[in-house]
């Protein structure tokens, strides 16, 4: 007796677009809700215990918070429909979200520097035992945030930011736990301040980072890995009907989002070659071989 199986039905693109940014939103919030929590236990535990390890290590968690929150609503204005005057819709508003948020980022490594080289010139007394137990409850929320966001941290520019974020607050947690044990049992109390420090200069390095990737996807610049010489020259080779390539033009509409504009020669008399059919070729090497899925060829 024969079974007969049900074809298996298979997402349309804008199906699995709309899939994945609602597992990401799920993602957020639940990480979201646990770094705001940890940062406030790390801000009351900072003052308890006078580290300023612990409040620059809250203050991280800030800048996680705020990445993550402005993550969720960049994603929720992403959703809305394109308009007559905003044709590429919202989806940008995810690279201005990780461009205000590495300008935050700077503001907040500047106070952690000032306030850690006035503690290194006046140390105060550090309670390390209460250090040391708040410290590792903020390893165990990074390293649970990490694993939450690590899935969606390799399609979008906002949430590898946060996930980064998370990776680089794990290391500083684990700076900050060996820092507690250290103080607690030498009375070491100038390691805290140059604990915040070190974090800091993580923190900043990070910032720079999403600065400059996002400043780059804004100014319009050719997508990270993707060389338009390169491009040019893989199209000449594959398709030998053209002639010459001019103003060409590749920029990145948001994290994944490429697109790409172009004026091709074709050789020969045009009512003799399937300009069709070029084209279509055209297309599909440049979304095979660079992911650029939005193209625009003028053909001369």
């Amino acid at each position: 007796m024969k079974h007969f199986h049900r074809p298996k039905q298979t997402l349309s693109a804008a199906d699995e677009l709309f899939e994945y940014k609602s597992l990401e939103k799920k993602k957020l919030k639940i990480a979201a809700a646990i770094t705001c929590i940890t940062m406030l236990v790390e801000i009351i535990g900072g003052i308890f215990t006078n580290s300023l390890a612990l409040i620059s290590d809250a203050g991280h968690m800030f800048t996680h918070f705020f990445a993550l929150a402005i993550s969720g609503a960049a994603l929720v204005c992403a959703d809305r429909p394109v308009c007559h005057h905003r044709t590429f819709g919202f989806y940008r508003i995810e690279i201005l979200a990780a461009f205000f948020n590495s300008i935050f980022i700077f503001a907040v490594t500047a106070w952690i520097f000032i306030e850690g080289v006035h503690r290194i010139i006046q140390p105060k007394t550090i309670i390390g035992f209460e250090m040391f137990i708040i410290a590792v409850i903020g390893l165990v929320v990074n390293l649970i945030t990490a694993w939450i966001l690590h899935g969606a941290a390799k399609e979008s520019l906002n949430i590898k930011s946060a996930f980064v974020h998370m990776l680089a607050d794990t290391f500083s947690s684990v700076a900050i736990v060996i820092g507690a044990i250290v103080i607690y049992f030498t009375k070491w109390n100038i390691i805290d301040p140059i604990l915040s420090i070190a974090i800091a200069c993580v923190i900043l390095i990070w910032g720079w980072g999403l600065f400059r990737d996002s400043a780059n996807i804004l100014l319009e610049a050719a997508p990270k890995g993707i060389d338009s010489d390169k491009v040019r020259t893989v199209l000449m080779e594959q398709v030998k009907e053209i002639e010459e390539i001019t103003d060409m033009h590749i920029w990145e509409i948001t994290s994944k989002m490429y697109s790409m504009t172009a004026h091709i020669k074709i050789k020969g008399d045009e009512k003799c070659v399937d300009v069709k059919k070029i084209l279509g070729r055209i297309k599909q090497i440049v979304n095979d071989e660079f992911d650029i899925e939005h193209t625009t060829i003028e053909l001369d």
